[in-house]
């Protein structure tokens, strides 16, 4: 029996989601990726290929830098902010092929309470 391959799993799924998920310039694709140490979003417009808004826990204004549920709210929190700065409010959610929960809802539920549409 061959094992599972958790990563090639949620790559054929992340493949899948872009299949029918794409940023434009009216409605730009927000992004997120986490690894074990760090928790990343970006606002991207793909229609021009461009990243308009980022934010993640290597930002300098987060304190602690860790990947779990709490940073992943700041995070949300962030990139909302950022978004709103540069005149975007509504985005495309874009969870990467991980599932929705944990982290990823965090993330997005605190994006939402911040001003982002989706």
């Amino acid at each position: 029996m061959s094992q599972i391959n958790r990563k090639q799993v949620r790559q054929r799924i992340h493949k899948r989601i872009r299949r029918k998920v794409a940023g434009t310039s009216e409605r730009p694709r927000l992004a997120v990726h986490y690894s074990n140490q760090h928790i990343y979003a970006q606002v991207i417009d793909d229609s021009v290929g461009r990243t308009l808004v980022s934010a993640s826990t290597l930002d300098k204004s987060i304190e602690k830098a860790s990947s779990n549920i709490a940073s992943a709210a700041v995070i949300g929190k962030l990139v909302a902010e950022r978004a709103k700065a540069a005149n975007v409010s509504a985005v495309v959610f874009d969870r990467g092929g991980h599932l929705y929960h944990g982290k990823i809802k965090a993330l997005a539920e605190a994006a939402r309470e911040a001003g982002l549409q989706f």
